[in-house]
């Protein structure tokens, strides 16, 4: 059946025509399912999607943090239209120009930032980049375990499920023998410790070098002065546990643990790099050098699959990792190399004003939900860094974690039925953390300051409407 909609554009299936089709012949295994009745889109623009009846959602979600400057960025666009009409396809067996400038840019960006010379390596996904990191590592320190953080998420293949800390993840598959030791997060407002901030004086990293130094944990043994792990895998702002942002000197002082013991810093960016916290990496804000970065999503503003790592030379040099230690079909692919390099060159070109405008946009966005938390006592607490912003949702008591709030409100946005300014709108959120009870906010870094008053504007209808 052919469907014409309210904006006269016709499509060859109605949105109930594409839920039959898809609950017959799709696998539910993807996370489209997570809701029992899939939701429809039909198009998109900047900050936001629409549905068939035209109805603008103001996405907050921006495809999980792929598409940084905005749906349909028009330079983006441009480049790949090009791309498809010079070299849209070669095998990556073989150096073209986009493959060799992509890695230059990423390189020197990160020579400038840290003032240390690496390599770069791609691949088509944020996991198959952990995927990557991890041969990386075991290839260097010759070490299979590793650390990661309770609430990480570094994807859901095999290698990466190891060290994607819910437990939900691997239950299906089996026993997974390379599982990561997980640590607590400093995640303050629901400290693990029970200490305050202010004064635990970094009581979770005290804690990690006990282990450490405890000669019977199977941490590290003092007489060969050798870790039993390879490396720490670190979200510098956890993403889906929450956008957990942790005290500025916090990963100084982890740094300080793991380079006592002979263990790596990895610094997984794959949902927080591309200036989403007002810096192309999240870990310049908090003064430690890492010596890995993984990076994917927005590097090509969600116009196709490419993600990779970045190593320091003495990890990644052809002397240590030579020809062929990982490869993957698509790793190189020039669709994806030519949006990612228009990308950073944006980002280059306007370093400053990202920097300045995000730093701003998002203390603004951050008062406007402050003010939502005195206004709402389901509001737990609030916070963000750049533009990775989170909303606790609670009981009245302003603590106890409400998953069943979070996921009503991320539905009710869903469903296109608010207003502003007299027209009928919704709004996309995410939620996540450890408790399900956070809606994790990522608009473009391009929102204006009007869509910033939209959001809060839709937010407070969303938590009025199931106010007690």
């Amino acid at each position: 059946m052919i469907q014409i909609c309210n904006n006269n554009k016709t499509y060859a299936q109605t949105d109930d025509e594409l839920r039959e089709i898809d609950s017959e012949w799709c696998s539910y295994g993807d996370t489209i399912h997570y809701d029992e009745v899939p939701f429809v889109y039909r198009d998109c623009e900047g900050s936001f999607m629409y549905d068939a009846n035209d109805v603008k959602y103001l996405d907050l979600q921006m495809w999980f943090a792929s598409c940084n400057l905005g749906y349909k960025n028009k330079r983006v666009r441009d480049a790949v239209v090009d791309q498809l009409d010079t070299l849209p396809q070669i095998s990556s067996r073989f150096l073209y120009d986009y493959k060799a400038l992509l890695s230059e840019k990423i390189g020197k960006a990160n020579l400038k930032r840290f003032n240390e010379k690496g390599r770069v390596q791609f691949n088509v996904g944020g996991s198959q980049a952990t995927e990557d990191a991890l041969k990386l590592i075991r290839n260097y320190t010759h070490k299979n375990r590793m650390f990661a953080f309770f609430g990480a998420y570094h994807g859901r293949t095999a290698g990466a499920a190891c060290m994607t800390a819910g437990y939900r993840y691997r239950e299906p598959f089996g026993h997974f023998s390379d599982e990561a030791h997980f640590v607590p997060y400093p995640y303050c407002f629901r400290c693990p410790y029970g200490q305050k901030c202010d004064s635990c004086d970094f009581f979770c990293v005290k804690q990690l070098r006990r282990e450490f130094e405890d000669g019977c944990s199977g941490l590290y043994n003092p007489k060969t002065k050798s870790s039993a792990y390879g490396a720490f895998f670190v979200e510098p702002v956890q993403g889906s546990g929450g956008y957990i942002v942790p005290p500025m000197g916090y990963f100084k002082e982890l740094k300080k643990v793991l380079d006592d013991f002979g263990v790596l810093f990895v610094a997984d960016e794959v949902q927080m790099g591309f200036y989403r916290t007002g810096k192309l990496w999240s870990i310049e804000h908090f003064g430690v050098t890492p010596d890995v970065i993984t990076f994917g999503k927005s590097l090509t503003n969600g116009l196709n699959p490419l993600a990779g790592m970045w190593a320091k030379e003495k990890l990644i040099n052809p002397s240590v990792w030579p020809a062929g230690r990982t490869h993957s079909t698509y790793c190189n692919n020039p669709i994806g190399m030519r949006a990612g390099y228009e990308v950073m060159s944006i980002f280059e070109e306007n370093e400053e004003k990202f920097e300045k405008e995000i730093a701003e946009k998002g203390k603004y966005f951050l008062n406007g939900l402050k003010y939502l938390e005195k206004k709402h006592k389901t509001i737990g607490t609030v916070d963000g860094l750049g533009l990775a912003l989170r909303i606790e949702c609670t009981k009245e008591d302003g603590y106890t974690p409400d998953a069943d709030l979070c996921h009503k409100i991320q539905q009710e946005g869903y469903r296109g039925t608010l207003k502003y300014k007299g027209e009928r709108c919704g709004i996309i959120l995410n939620n996540g953390s450890h408790y399900k009870n956070t809606l994790t906010l990522v608009p473009p870094v391009t929102i204006s300051y009007e869509e910033i008053d939209m959001a809060i504007d839709l937010i407070d209808q969303l938590f009025t409407r199931f106010s007690a």
